[in-house]
């Protein structure tokens, strides 16, 4: 059985915490691990590999945590764009045998009793070696009207329903044969296609079409323009509403999709006075209660819990102005390693970068920025235009900008460097990539 892992979205509605180029799946919130980590340790315990599917930010980050587990058995699918689930799912099919069993889950969600979980992991499986395609109904404790349901007779799903107002959730929740949906399926490859084929053709048509023209070495990278072409919707609105072979295991799993502060504060310790409070600092409170207190260092979020659905908009309002900070923390990712940005300002900039040992940037070039580079610890490999050489801790150099330019890490131990940027822009786009191990654009 493979686990085809989606890992697309940012988790807006967990802002400040969850960014665009790190979204909440990837934070380690849960005693260091994160909730794709907690993903692929759930279900490598029934499935033999991983299927991730993501975009090129996300597979850097996926790929380091499962490094962390130490999990080998790893298969990669990158699209450009996002086009829904059912796409995505497609995708990793068309790579897989048709036989083969794949248990498709969000990389963003929690289930806490992993003993339930293993026990509707059997059910399903059954349901499905029967050429069934199945849909895990979580069984619901209150009227929410987050979640899309599923109404069920006995094993046979009846019907979908989209997210209800309150008084409908509460019928719904009275009826008994009502169940969240959770996202997550069971099925063979093959039947998967062959219903998608069936129901929605031509998302069928334009995936395949996407999949053969894909770049396939070790990672599967989908073309920006036949992505592009593929109609972008869910599996339920292409396939499950429509098929005649859905079943519905009712799970009693204790799961979250924490898709809001409100979730989260109900999975993590809360203070005395029923505050959430996520912070490096040192954070005190007189007279506050049941908030939501985050600090991430360059944005600060004071919520009342039970309204924190509305961080959203908050997102929307800041994108709006353009900012950058639902896009990026003050810390940012990538293959090589890591940047922290120490102090911003009008004119300069000054970054901390960490670079991992045998890992080197792009040779690159910036327009608007030149750069001072000063080695605090490790040794760095510096190409500036025709000339490489090397630093080695308390030496530094300079690069003007429009210089060709690229540091690397040679050896077996971290390269720490601290960056001063001078110029009239400083963004994280003034690049300009001539050649890149990662193969970023």
């Amino acid at each position: 059985m493979t686990n085809i892992i989606l890992c697309g979205g940012s988790g807006t509605r967990l802002w400040p915490i969850s960014r665009t180029l790190m979204p909440k799946q990837f934070v380690k919130l849960f005693q260091n691990e994160s909730l794709f980590q907690l993903t692929v340790k759930r279900n490598s315990k029934v499935c033999d590999s991983q299927f991730i599917v993501s975009n090129a930010e996300q597979y850097f980050l996926a790929l380091d945590q499962l490094e962390e587990l130490n999990k080998q058995n790893n298969r990669y699918l990158l699209e450009p764009i996002g086009r829904n689930t059912a796409p995505a799912i497609a995708l990793a099919c068309f790579a897989l045998d048709k036989d083969e069993l794949v248990l498709v889950t969000p990389s963003d969600h929690l289930i806490k009793d992993e003993d339930a979980y293993a026990k509707v992991l059997t059910i399903a499986k059954k349901l499905a070696e029967d050429e069934n395609l199945v849909t895990f109904g979580i069984k619901p404790k209150f009227a929410e009207t987050g979640f899309g349901y599923i109404e069920a007779h006995g094993l046979d799903a009846r019907a979908f329903h989209e997210k209800p107002d309150t008084n409908t959730a509460k019928k719904y929740l009275a009826a008994g044969n009502y169940y969240w949906n959770s996202g997550m399926f069971m099925f063979k490859a093959g039947l998967f296609l062959k219903e998608l084929e069936k129901y929605a053709p031509h998302i069928y048509e334009t995936t395949l079409q996407a999949y053969n023209n894909a770049k396939k070495n070790n990672v599967i990278r989908i073309g920006y323009d036949d992505m592009k072409n593929i109609p972008s919707d869910s599996i339920d609105y292409a396939v499950m509403e429509k098929s005649q072979k859905v079943k519905v295991v009712p799970s009693n799993i204790a799961w979250s999709d924490v898709g809001s502060f409100d979730a989260l504060a109900q999975e993590l310790p809360n203070d005395e006075n029923n505050n959430l409070i996520i912070s490096q600092k040192t954070v005190k409170t007189i007279d506050i209660k049941d908030s939501i207190i985050i600090d991430t260092g360059d944005a600060l979020l004071v919520v009342k819990k039970g309204s924190s659905q509305k961080v959203k908009e908050i997102v929307n309002d800041l994108k709006k102005d353009k900012s950058k900070l639902p896009d990026i923390h003050l810390t940012g990712y990538r293959p090589w390693g890591t940047y922290t940005v120490l102090e911003d300002n009008d004119g300069y900039k000054i970054k901390r970068i960490e670079v991992k040992p045998g890992k080197r940037l792009s040779l690159q070039r910036h327009r608007y920025r030149n750069e001072h580079w000063v080695v605090v610890s490790g040794k760095a490999t510096v190409t500036i235009n025709e000339k490489t050489f090397v630093l080695d801790e308390n030496e530094s150099t300079y690069i003007k900008a429009g210089d060709m330019h690229r540091l690397a890490n040679e050896t077996d131990q971290a390269l720490l460097i601290i960056e001063a940027q001078v110029g009239s822009y400083t963004g994280e786009d003034d690049i300009e990539r001539f050649d890149d191990d990662f193969e970023r654009d």
